[in-house]
């Protein structure tokens, strides 16, 4: 009898996504720690703290629109965001990653965001889209329409009836709607706006409070 068994690059590429899921959030905190402590290694230039809004404010404004559309496990989305690009919440992320490199001014940081970006978020799309695959029959004739990662230029015209929902999960009264405000605030997309703030108060003002502290205790 012929083994089922996965090979070993198999078996450890599906243990690397299982990981990459679970230390995605405490290392995006890590990285907020080092790009803290850059902060105050260096000093922003105002310049490129405005350029960076320029990244930084599509990549919130692409989260956003993401976020108050997707109906996580419930549905395959294929409308506003999702017509696009496959992945607009890891696109938008990425945006604003960038923006505050740029803000930063700091190649050490740039490198480090994105190693850490690809070994983490390469892997974890790779097993979203496996279980999508899995769950929704269309999945694969949208994914053949609408690119992984790098968008569109124009929006894809999916069928609403490809919008597939899952066996679990009834169709709502507004399974076929646009932008839903309940499901913002459902999946807590507010918070990325939030950092967003703080890490440009920190640029702004972080070296300056630091150095009072300095000179105030000498």
């Amino acid at each position: 009898m012929i083994s089922r068994n996965p090979d070993p690059k198999s078996r450890s590429m599906q243990w690397w996504q299982r990981v990459a899921r679970r230390i995605r959030v405490p290392l995006g905190f890590m990285m907020a720690a080092l790009y803290l402590v850059e902060i105050a290694r260096t000093q922003p230039h105002p310049a490129a703290i405005a350029w960076s809004l320029a990244l930084v404010l599509p990549g919130l404004a692409l989260r956003a629109a993401a976020s108050g559309t997707v109906r996580k496990n419930r549905e395959l989305t294929v409308s506003g965001p999702y017509a696009c690009t496959r992945n607009p919440l890891y696109l938008g992320s990425a945006l604003i990653a960038a923006g505050f490199c740029v803000a930063l001014l700091s190649w050490p940081v740039a490198v480090v965001l994105a190693l850490g970006f690809a070994a983490i978020y390469i892997p974890v799309i790779a097993s979203e889209e496996r279980f999508l695959r899995a769950t929704f029959p269309e999945f694969d004739a949208y994914s053949r329409r609408v690119p992984r990662f790098i968008p569109r230029l124009t929006a894809a015209n999916v069928n609403q009836s490809n919008r597939v929902q899952a066996q679990a999960s009834p169709v709502t009264s507004d399974a076929q709607g646009g932008f839903s405000l309940a499901l913002y605030r459902e999946h807590r997309e507010y918070n990325a706006a939030i950092g967003a703030a703080l890490l440009y108060l920190c640029l702004l003002f972080l070296r300056p409070l630091l150095g009072l502290i300095v000179h105030g205790s000498r």
